[in-house]
């Protein structure tokens, strides 16, 4: 990926932990690095085609300004939050805040802090037996496009399927949502649980009928296994749910461990499970 460099943007602001730098101001060195393909704009010489850096700087020192942080590492999550969120070009940036004025009672030259952010590429599934199970799904949809934090790219359609693991129960409604996402994988959850309230989720019954399920199956470059998250998500190769609409939408995704893209673990589940089965109308 390719890098617009910008390199100590001295910026006055009001950031600190004691009242007099809140007060007095001091001067704060602002240095990005934005990933971004450079080609469209290189290639036609059109400055349309680019992430203006005239425009980043100008972003930068005025929402540096535009607010007072007691820590250097909030300002710096603030702005590269903000940067990503404002320059749909820039995939990622790395965000170095300088504080050469900070009352260090020692000889120093400066403290700063260094942050990477980006997009992440994420992968969800989503399914519904109660209620307007398609009314529950699309609102998923809409909550997610109305985060400013997630981008969604691609929706499945929304297929019907037999309950998996506790069968005495209505039939689902499933699919498969692409997003792009700041959220890391666990703030990630908590907005899937937040959605999922939303939609008056109980958890109840393991397994049992739900309004709304949201679950994270793949996340970029992300392996984990804690108490509260599995990714990529616990037996998603077996289960006919998640990956006919997966293979949908992501057909030549590759499951990070297994290393099988998606089209081929949905065809190796059994012929049985891969008979299409359509909503009702």
């Amino acid at each position: 990926m390719d890098r617009i460099i910008i390199e100590n943007l001295k910026i006055y602001a009001h950031h600190g932990v004691y009242r007099e730098e809140n007060e007095r101001g001091q001067n704060f060195y602002v240095s990005a690095a934005l990933e971004t393909d450079t080609r469209p704009a290189g290639t036609a010489d059109e400055l349309e085609l680019a992430t203006n850096y005239g425009e980043v700087c100008t972003f930068i020192d005025r929402f540096v300004k535009g607010s007072t942080y007691k820590l250097i590492e909030t300002v710096a999550e603030k702005t590269a939050e903000a940067l990503l969120m404002q320059f749909a070009l820039v995939r990622s940036v790395t965000l170095e805040v300088r504080k050469p004025e900070a009352p260090i009672p020692l000889p120093f030259e400066s403290v700063s802090v260094k942050i990477t952010r980006g997009w992440k590429k994420t992968y969800l599934s989503c399914g519904s037996n109660m209620g307007d199970r398609k009314a529950h799904l699309d609102g998923a949809v809409e909550a997610l496009k109305a985060d400013p934090k997630c981008r969604v790219l691609r929706v499945s359609d929304w297929i019907e399927t037999a309950p998996y693991g506790r069968t005495e129960q209505a039939d689902f409604l499933n699919g498969a949502i692409l997003l792009e996402t700041l959220y890391t994988p666990e703030m990630l959850l908590a907005k899937l649980h937040e959605i999922e309230r939303e939609h008056h989720r109980e958890r109840t019954i393991h397994w049992g009928p739900r309004t709304l399920d949201l679950d994270i199956l793949l996340y970029e470059g992300c392996v984990m296994d804690t108490e509260e998250l599995t990714i990529p998500h616990i037996d998603m190769e077996n289960r006919y749910f998640v990956l006919r609409p997966l293979a949908q939408i992501a057909p030549y995704e590759r499951h990070p461990v297994l290393t099988k893209s998606i089209k081929q673990l949905y065809e190796a589940l059994p012929e049985t499970t891969q008979l299409p089965q359509e909503p009702p109308a």
